[in-house]
């Protein structure tokens, strides 16, 4: 099957493997969450890699995963987080197919995110700050690398079909 791929990028909590998972089904594509992908492989959670190796061997991973993925066809792909403000990632997943922002407003994604204990980057007691901060600092990044944005506040189904007719 020599279907292109179709990458998520945005926010944390921007429903990437929500609304991922839907769209692999509407479009009969396998889904992958990069991160349960090299959580699979490692053995051990993000927060745990986070935890015993650093950030920087994360990003090591990342970068290999997003290399193993972009060399398959037919792929809907939720990247993590910060996968997409690195170039070398952007180029590595442009090569498979398209790129999805889903774009959503910091006050939503705040909203979305209180209560989320799952996230290292958010493990701390400031954590709107650190939102607001990473968000400030990723989005031109997600916009830079993205071919088409769509709307993340609608629902999962809505976002879905806009996603469906802008391919």
């Amino acid at each position: 099957m020599g279907r292109k791929s179709i990458v998520l990028c945005g926010f944390m909590g921007c429903g990437k493997s929500t609304i991922g998972s839907l769209l692999a089904r509407k479009m009969g594509m396998a889904f992958v969450d990069m991160d349960s992908y090299i959580e699979k492989k490692e053995g051990k959670s993000v927060s745990e890699i986070f935890a015993q190796s650093g950030e920087e061997h994360f990003r090591m991973l990342e970068r290999e995963a997003a290399k193993e993925l972009a060399g398959k066809k037919g792929l809907v792909i939720a990247t993590g987080g910060g996968t997409l403000t690195f170039r070398e990632n952007v180029d590595t997943l442009r090569k498979s197919g398209s790129i999805v922002l889903l774009d959503l407003p910091v006050e939503a994604v705040e909203e979305r995110l209180k209560y989320d204990t799952t996230r290292p980057l958010l493990a701390r007691p400031d954590k709107s700050e650190v939102i607001r901060e990473l968000y400030n600092k990723r989005l031109p990044l997600y916009r830079e690398a993205a071919d088409i944005s769509v709307d993340a506040s609608n629902s999962p189904m809505q976002v879905c079909m806009e996603i469906m007719s802008e391919l």
